[in-house]
């Protein structure tokens, strides 16, 4: 499942730089992340480093975006070949 970025984000800039996939990018007001990108870092790290240094508390699943492990293992090897 591919996270996304809801209210109260601050626009601090913390979670931009640690992802793998550059899946995040600024929005107006708040950040956005690419479910099409996005991989909750699996075939990366253990965790999703977004999340992990999210201050805030605001990247939650996106429930449009259902995937098990292994679908965002695979489009982690696709967007990283």
């Amino acid at each position: 499942m591919a996270l996304m970025i809801i209210e109260p984000c601050t626009a601090c800039d913390a979670c931009e730089p640690v992802c793998p996939n550059e899946a995040i990018t600024p929005g107006d007001p708040l950040y956005v992340i690419d479910p099409m990108k996005c991989t909750e870092c699996v075939g990366a790290e253990d965790e999703p480093q977004c999340k992990e240094v999210c201050p805030e508390a605001c990247i939650v699943a996106n429930p449009d975006w259902e995937e098990s492990p292994d679908e965002l293992l695979a489009k982690y090897e696709q967007l990283n070949a």
